[in-house]
């Protein structure tokens, strides 16, 4: 036999670093990664830890929480500092969600409990080597996957700040709150920390949090067995199941009940949900990123959001800026917007419009934009939009960013889209399906639009 060659293959082996003191848990990883396709260094202090990190190159490294001269965190921060491309993954004690949370924010890529979970290993095992940087997927992953942050346009200096989080957030599993002002782009930015990580190909699930009434949410959370109640004719997965090895984007997560924060909390500490009905809990592995345009710190302190969920959702915070602090990308989001609505014959702008765009608050941030352009590039004549078929709001407070003269971001943006109705409905003798053409939408948005907006019209079409 040519022990040449059998050397050589196990060197091309992506290689991990196991740190535990106890030599069973070192044995059973050692297995579990060779059955793996994997070879294993294992040592058994911080110390001889350090000098395999400087003779190797690794694709993982395991590490315990405890070692007996030291502290699993002082792995993760020479990690970070010194050998950034390769994934640390921490074991703590069970129920030790402090030491994990620390971990993560020291910049850890995921955790385990003891006992560890020879499934929950695997999956994490997988989900490490395929990271952007690890030493196996170097040459295939060190660029961004395509598209993954397009739609974050701009180049101000706060969309590059956001950007270059993003691709931090990537490298690893730590729960991300994302805050940021209604129509800022969270839920954008929380796809975008999908598509660059690990989890890339598997389901990317976004949840409204406040649109699911009270007595559905564990059975739309953890899925049920048939028969779990009247209606229940067949077992169903809830939203950790659908979104299990992916990510599950909880937006305006502070809408969420005092007992679903209880048991969310659960199902985060745990990674383990029960379907309603069922006798038995079944393991997931699901990354979670929350939002909510409210500040959840303000939640905690009224009592209406749980302090230790808080903690655990909020690991890692990205804060996605208002279009009034970064209003140098707003020609850019504008040509960006116009492409994705027409994709031929654009529509142009007039000095004085794009000056006007310039100039306006956007209390709805893009995603008003995105509805003023959609409005004024259905209103506008011979293509070309003038600064009245913007109809930006008068209100000076408006324009200061300030306020919406006592009106919700909600009501001020259906009074601009009511009067938009209006006026297309006067243009055209109430004839619903010009005024629709017109407007730019279908005859059935149009009337469901008008039902909506409670819009009686003078004739009938």
């Amino acid at each position: 036999m040519n022990t040449d060659k059998i050397d050589r293959k196990q060197e091309d082996r992506p290689r991990v670093l196991v740190i535990d003191d106890e030599e069973d848990i070192r044995e059973l990883l050692e297995l579990t990664l060779a059955r793996m396709g994997l070879s294993a260094d294992c040592a058994g202090s911080v110390a001889e830890a350090k000098q395999f990190l400087k003779k190797e190159r690794y694709s993982l490294c395991l590490t315990d929480m405890r070692l007996p001269d030291g502290e699993g965190l002082e792995i993760v921060r020479l990690i970070s500092a010194d050998y950034g491309e390769t994934p640390v993954a921490v074991i703590t004690a069970f129920g030790s969600t402090d030491n994990a949370v620390a971990a993560l924010k020291a910049g850890a890529f995921d955790y385990l409990a003891k006992p560890v979970a020879l499934n929950q290993l695997r999956t994490l095992i997988k989900s490490a080597i395929k990271l952007p940087g690890a030493e196996t997927t170097r040459s295939a992953s060190t660029n961004k996957p395509a598209g993954s942050t397009r739609r974050l346009t701009g180049d101000s200096p706060a969309m590059v700040a956001v950007r270059e989080m993003i691709d931090k957030l990537a490298r690893n599993q730590a729960p991300v709150y994302i805050s940021g002002e209604s129509g800022s782009g969270k839920e954008v930015a929380a796809r975008s920390i999908h598509e660059c990580s690990s989890r890339r190909e598997s389901p990317f699930i976004p949840v409204n949090c406040g649109a699911i009434p009270e007595n559905l949410m564990e059975s739309e959370f953890f899925g049920y067995r048939k028969g779990a109640f009247t209606g229940a004719d067949s077992d169903r997965d809830g939203f950790f199941q659908t979104a299990n090895g992916g990510t599950l984007f909880l937006d305006e997560v502070a809408d969420l009940p005092l007992p679903m924060q209880v048991k969310l909390l659960r199902a985060i500490q745990e990674k383990r949900v029960r379907k309603v009905g069922s006798a038995t809990e079944e393991a997931v592995d699901v990354r979670i990123i929350s939002a909510t345009h409210r500040l959840l710190k303000d939640c905690v302190d009224a009592g209406a959001f749980r302090q230790d969920l808080y903690y655990r959702l909020n690991v890692i915070e990205l804060k996605m800026p208002s279009l009034r602090e970064r209003k140098e990308d707003i020609p850019l989001l504008v040509e960006s917007l116009l492409s994705r609505i027409y994709t031929d014959n654009r529509p142009r702008l007039t000095e004085e419009a794009m000056r006007a765009l310039c100039e306006y608050a956007y209390p709805g941030n893009v995603r008003e934009l995105e509805n003023i352009l959609e409005r004024a590039t259905a209103l506008c004549r011979d293509n070309r939009v003038e600064l009245e078929d913007l109809q930006l709001a008068d209100d000076p407070a408006v324009s200061d960013g300030e306020s919406l003269s006592g009106e919700t971001l909600d009501e001020h943006l259906n009074r601009i889209e009511k009067q938009s109705i209006l006026d297309a409905l006067a243009k055209t003798g109430f004839n619903r399906t010009a005024a629709a053409r017109l407007l730019g939408v279908t005859f059935r948005s149009l009337r469901y639009r008008i039902e909506r907006l409670g819009i009686e019209e003078n004739t009938g079409e």
